[in-house]
Parts: C-alpha cells; structure tokens; sequence
C-alpha cells in the first residue's frame, strides 16, 4: 500500500516543489491549503486537495486523517497580516487559549504537537527537497568587501539576538547601523523599509530564529528577494548555510552577479 504525505500547503512555490518530490518518491500526496494564501495551481501537484480557512485546525487533521496521512510536512509562508483574520475552530481556539506566548514559533510548535496527538508524525518538507538548502561559502562572484564583512559581523548577532525573542528573521543593517527589522510586515516590506532609511549599500541578514523547531518556518530567499535587493541598491545579502531554503537559485545568483550583489551563507558559529 502506498503511504501518503500529508502537506500544509502555505504560499508560493515550496509546497509544489515538495509534492513533486515526494511524487517522484513513490508517496501518495495529500495537500491541505489555505484561501487567501495558498497557490491554487498546488492543487494539480496533489492526488487529494483540499482548501480550509486558516484556523479550521480540528477538520486539517480530520482531513489528513480520513485519507490515512502517516506524516505530515509544512511548507510554504503564510502572509502574517492575513492570519490575523483567522477564523479559529473550536480546536484551534483551545490550543491558542492554552499559550502564554502568540509568536510564530510558539504557535507553530503547539500545532505540530497538537497535530501529534492524533498519530500524524511531523517532518521537515525540506527533507523532501534537500537541494532547496543554500549551501556554504560565498554564491555570487563578487564577495563583501572589508567594509562590508564589518557590517556582517555586527548584524550577525543581532540578527540571532531579534530571533531568540520571536520577532523575525531579517535584519537590515548599515555602517554599524540597524536601519530595519523585520516583525509582522515580513521580509520584502522590511528591506525596502530599511532601503529607505539606509539608502543604497545596506546589508541584509536573514536567519533562523535561535531554538526554532526546524522542521517549519525555515528563512528562504529567492528570485523575488533578490529582484526585491536589486531595486533598491543593496551590496550584500548574508543568509545562514544549510538553514536558509534558496528558491530558483540558479537565475537569483546570476541576477545578483549582473548588478554587483554579494550574496554569502554562513554557518552558524559565524562571527
């Protein structure tokens, strides 16, 4: 019998690619998504979709349960602004009830755990789609300059620091300078935040969040983010190697290489 995968399909491309792996593993692909975030076209990547309202918690496992999910995966960004109108059931009403803290992380670690309870284990996607891991070392041909790795090495911290309180992942820096962070906006708002206050030449950071449950919410970067650094003149954007998902990475680097971008991943002792 062939075992279904179960997917929490949120925004983007991340829940097609992982369906189309996990096809292309032999598993049978069972995807739940969301209106208002979730990618329509997901639904041609799957053999059993189904689209709730961001809150509907009790029928996703129901869902996931009826068509014999073994595991389950999340994938895909769910617009924070949005999720603010989420209309909880009367699982998810309990669940959020229940926790002393409403950041992502601590949200998201009592879904999965929640979601446990009913004998659906929890996976990465991304161990679905391992490629989707940035590697190490410097991406773009042009690597920081001196100037540059200085303003790295201050944000690097901070960057961490932002993280361990649950507030974001992106962190714009310049000359020994915070110039953004980013918080329920998400990322693209918090660059041209930080663009607009730093002018051309600022850096950007993105990273995991200290402690975070790997298995969700890792930072991802693209096209569009690197479309996004483009337009507004930054110098260098530094992820974490190995943590941080890097979408169409092949024509991203080369978009950067064409207008001078340094792009770095680091690893995680980096200082």
């Amino acid at each position: 019998m062939t075992e279904n995968i179960g997917i929490i399909a949120g925004g983007g491309q991340f829940p097609r690619l992982v369906a189309q792996e996990a096809r292309a593993a032999g598993l049978g692909v069972v995807v739940c998504g969301f209106q208002g975030h979730t990618d329509p076209a997901t639904a041609e990547c799957a053999d059993v979709f189904e689209l709730l309202h961001l809150g509907q918690l009790s029928r996703m496992i129901g869902f996931f349960k009826e068509h014999r999910v073994s595991r389950v995966c999340m994938a895909g960004s769910i617009s924070k602004p949005k999720a603010l109108e989420f209309r909880p059931d009367w699982r998810a009403a309990k669940l959020l009830f229940s926790l002393k803290k409403k950041g992502d992380d601590a949200l998201l670690r009592a879904i999965m755990a929640d979601i446990e309870k009913d004998g659906i284990h929890v996976v990465a996607a991304v161990d679905l789609a391992p490629g989707l891991r940035a590697p190490g070392g410097t991406l773009t041909r042009r690597a920081p300059t001196d100037d540059e790795w200085k303003d790295i090495r201050y944000g690097w911290p901070i960057a961490r620091a932002m993280g361990s309180f649950d507030i974001g992942q992106c962190l714009v820096v310049r000359e020994g300078m915070v110039m953004a962070v980013e918080c329920l906006e998400g990322t693209d708002a918090a660059l041209m935040r930080g663009a607009e206050l730093g002018g051309a030449g600022c850096i950007a950071i993105k990273m995991v969040k200290p402690g975070q449950d790997e298995r969700v919410d890792l930072p991802s970067v693209g096209l569009s983010t690197i479309r996004n650094l483009v337009e507004h003149h930054y110098a260098v954007l530094a992820i974490q190697a190995g943590k941080t998902l890097f979408f169409d990475r092949e024509e991203a680097l080369r978009l950067a290489d064409e207008h001078g971008l340094a792009v770095v991943a680091l690893p995680d002792d980096f200082a």
